[in-house]
């Protein structure tokens, strides 16, 4: 019986440690990145002029979400943003469930230069705005929280933050009825006064990418 016990506890861990493997596999990522690149860049670095924010600061496990919401209709619907009905049906291209945690898993090892500040903002005021108001979920120092479904910010391009702060005011995202973080994320937003508002926090951010 202990035997028995032993052989079938084995093959548990073997299995799940196959498993693991199975949804952090950063080489067979690769090369579902490849339909990436010509908009997010090689490592993840971004480009302003396609509307493509740099992915390389994210943690695997957010980059999935997204990528599961684009697939399900959750984002990139005919009322969201141009840019999130264009990254729709790319997200479909990913075959399946592995497909996505792979190439997250990918996009999560690779590496890129913060881009320039292009958003003008009080970096005070934004840093209180966001203590207040945001730190509790993405965390002092903007570094996220994957308990709490919460990305990294710092090491975001400052002009895609204010882009989808503004998108979730404006309903084009988070208005799904299934999509439960970005209703949450919805609240919040509305909560910020104004549009200098969200220009002060998203300056506040960007200043963190020194630490980045």
């Amino acid at each position: 019986m202990k035997r028995l016990q032993k052989t079938l506890a084995a093959a548990f861990l073997t299995l799940s440690s196959t498993v693991v493997f199975a949804l952090d596999d950063a080489d067979a990522g690769k090369a579902h990145y490849a339909t990436c690149v010509a908009c997010h860049g090689e490592n993840g670095q971004g480009n302003r002029a396609l509307n493509a924010p740099r992915l390389s600061h994210l943690q695997a496990v957010y980059v999935t979400a997204q990528l599961q919401k684009f697939r399900s209709g959750m984002r990139g619907g005919a009322n969201d943003t141009d840019a999130a009905r264009q990254m729709a049906p790319m997200a479909v291209t990913l075959p399946d469930d592995e497909a996505l945690t792979d190439v997250a898993a990918y996009i999560a090892s690779l590496e890129s230069p913060v881009s320039a500040a292009i958003v003008e903002g009080d970096v005070t005021l934004g840093a209180d705005y966001y203590n207040q108001l945001c730190g509790a979920c993405h965390g002092a120092g903007g570094v996220g929280n994957p308990a709490l479904n919460s990305p990294r910010l710092a090491g975001s391009d400052d002009w895609y933050l204010e882009a989808q702060v503004l998108a979730f005011r404006a309903g084009q995202r988070g208005a799904h009825p299934e999509d439960k973080t970005g209703r949450q994320m919805r609240a919040m937003a509305a909560i910020l006064p104004d549009e200098q508002a969200i220009k002060d926090v998203v300056a506040y951010l960007h200043s963190l990418t020194q630490q980045d």
